[in-house]
């Protein structure tokens, strides 16, 4: 990755399925700034609590402490001036406002760093990840293994029955899955008059 030295904000985004090291490459993003001595705050959103309630914590159990927000807008009101870097896991969770959040904090010239799903359990888009995909800088694209085959996995498998687009989970709720044993759920079909979206 090119080093940029001067005062000019950027954003990059880890992406990739679920069981792909994407906390653990935002851990490692935040440690080697730390190392540095750059002023970091770290967030998340208040709905993922699988292993802590506020720090960032990866499958493998790498964590670091951070902050637990319910809203991309109190990501601005609690970042400090002096802040540097700014890394925000579980990107998917947060509406279209955190690429609004995200873009200004790099225009006051930080580094800010997401990490999240691209895609949900469907194989779609996941939330505002395609927006910030957009406008990041640098984009980082993590595969997974397939449990059922051992390839390099895109897409995250649901093992439950249920039709939320956000179910909080882990290995007893998901699992990587390749482009080949990737098996998204039956289309629904749409009641007769409904509207193509919702504009949500």
């Amino acid at each position: 990755m090119q080093v940029v030295t001067h005062k000019t904000g950027w954003l990059e985004v880890i992406c990739g399925p679920m069981f792909s090291g994407k906390s653990e490459e935002l851990i490692k993003r935040i440690r080697r700034a730390q190392i540095a001595k750059r002023r970091s705050q770290i967030f998340k959103h208040g709905i993922d609590a699988r292993y802590d309630a506020t720090d960032i914590v990866s499958h493998s159990q790498q964590s670091m402490p951070g902050t637990a927000v319910a809203r991309a807008k109190d990501i601005l009101e609690l970042v400090d001036d002096r802040t540097e870097l700014v890394a925000i896991d579980e990107g998917q969770f947060f509406g279209d406002g955190i690429v609004e959040v995200a873009n200004r904090l790099a225009n006051q010239g930080k580094r800010v760093i997401v990490a999240g799903l691209d895609l949900d359990y469907r194989g779609r888009s996941f939330g505002p990840m395609p927006a910030l995909l957009c406008s990041a800088e640098y984009v980082t694209k993590q595969l997974a293994i397939c449990m059922t085959c051992g390839d390099p996995a895109n897409f995250t498998q649901r093992l439950t029955g249920s039709t939320d687009q956000i179910v909080v989970g882990a290995a007893e709720t998901y699992e990587a899955r390749c482009r080949r044993h990737f098996e998204p759920p039956a289309e629904e079909e749409e009641p007769a008059g409904a509207s193509a979206g919702t504009g949500s």
